[in-house]
């Protein structure tokens, strides 16, 4: 069996992503990423269409097996909001600041308890010969009134795990990993690839 079979691509050019990732799937595989990677418009109404045009859109410029994900910050008192607009939440050129501030303002004079939120996460994974498959992820937690901790991305400062009393931008990328919603999505995804590499070892 070729090795090119355990190279798949991250369909992103976010290298905190990248990262997570790498860490999650491990050594067995070869994560590349493209230097000049294809714009992808993405306005799909959903997370999932999000994540399936943005592999599509990777895997015709590589035709490699290629990973995408796209992570959305539902907020129960918001409606769902961000939703599938969390990257961009305070505009098209926001930085995670800009959103974390527009999130906060929002919910100013919400009540803790009232704050409930979710992170999820869709993945999905183009296999070499086209076929497309989808796995998701989830959490549950809280947004603060201001941010905490130094680590992580996006919403991490704001977003409370109770469990453990922290910010996800107060845990090491190993303590998240272990219980966030793409480190979920990813070992779904990640299951589906070892299948998908052990089968092409017996037909080779």
């Amino acid at each position: 069996m070729s090795s090119k079979k355990f190279k798949i691509l991250i369909a992103t050019a976010n290298k905190n992503k990248i990262r997570e990732i790498k860490k999650i799937l491990g050594e067995r595989f070869r994560i590349v990423a493209l230097k000049n990677p294809p714009k992808i418009n993405e306005n799909g109404r959903t997370l999932l269409e999000n994540a399936v045009k943005k592999a599509k859109g990777f895997f015709r410029t590589s035709r490699i097996m290629t990973l995408a994900d796209d992570t959305g910050l539902e907020v129960e008192i918001l409606g769902g909001l961000p939703g599938v607009h969390s990257a961009r939440f305070a505009g098209k050129k926001c930085s995670y600041a800009d959103n974390n501030a527009k999130l906060l303002k929002l919910l100013d004079g919400i009540p803790f308890k009232k704050r409930k939120a979710k992170f999820v996460t869709v993945v999905a994974l183009i296999l070499p010969g086209g076929r497309v498959k989808t796995v998701s992820g989830e959490i549950n937690g809280y947004i603060l009134n201001g941010p905490r901790g130094y680590n992580g991305f996006g919403y991490d400062p704001v977003f409370y795990y109770p469990r453990l009393k922290k910010t996800f931008a107060e845990l090491t990328i190993e303590e998240k990993n272990k219980i966030s919603h793409r480190g979920k999505a990813l070992r779904k995804a990640k299951n589906i690839v070892e299948n998908y590499v052990n089968k092409s070892k017996t037909e080779c």
